[in-house]
């Protein structure tokens, strides 16, 4: 790997948010609550969300243990999500993995930042870990209404 393809991989945004992630606080109470494991790695995430009245994203937590990829995917993907309704997350999310996977997806900044990590493909799973947990939660969510 060349050295400009790791300037892009770990450009200043991923850095500033895995050694800096947001909204680390595990929520009290939440209405959705998700739990994700990257078998090959062992990477985690736990995120738990509250709803405020009107259905959209009023406090979110994301607790993880692995890599700066996975680390800064589920900080971006917890500022990415607030004040948004689920159905906008969900979309969102959409958008976000099929960036990744190199289909038509394209996101607003900063989570296009990740989209140099398609350039290493065994981190492409780190970046997707976040996103795909909160599928699996908001899937539960959905499942319980």
């Amino acid at each position: 790997m060349a050295l400009d393809d790791l300037d892009e991989l770990y450009r200043d945004s991923i850095l500033e948010h895995s050694r800096n992630p947001r909204h680390r606080e595990r929520i009290e109470d939440p209405d959705l609550t998700a739990d994700g494991v990257n078998r090959f790695c062992g990477d985690e995430i736990h995120v738990q969300i509250s709803l405020d009245d009107e259905g959209r994203v009023a406090h979110v937590g994301l607790q993880s243990v692995g890599c700066a990829i996975t680390q800064a995917s589920g900080s971006m993907l917890t500022d990415a999500v607030l004040g948004k309704t689920l159905d906008e997350a969900d979309k969102l999310s959409e958008a976000f993995q099929s960036m990744m996977q190199g289909r038509d997806g394209t996101v607003e900044s900063p989570l296009d930042a990740l989209a140099g990590v398609k350039q290493v493909p065994i981190r492409i799973k780190c970046s997707l870990l976040a996103w795909s947990t909160l599928d699996d939660g908001i899937k539960q969510h959905r499942r319980r209404k």
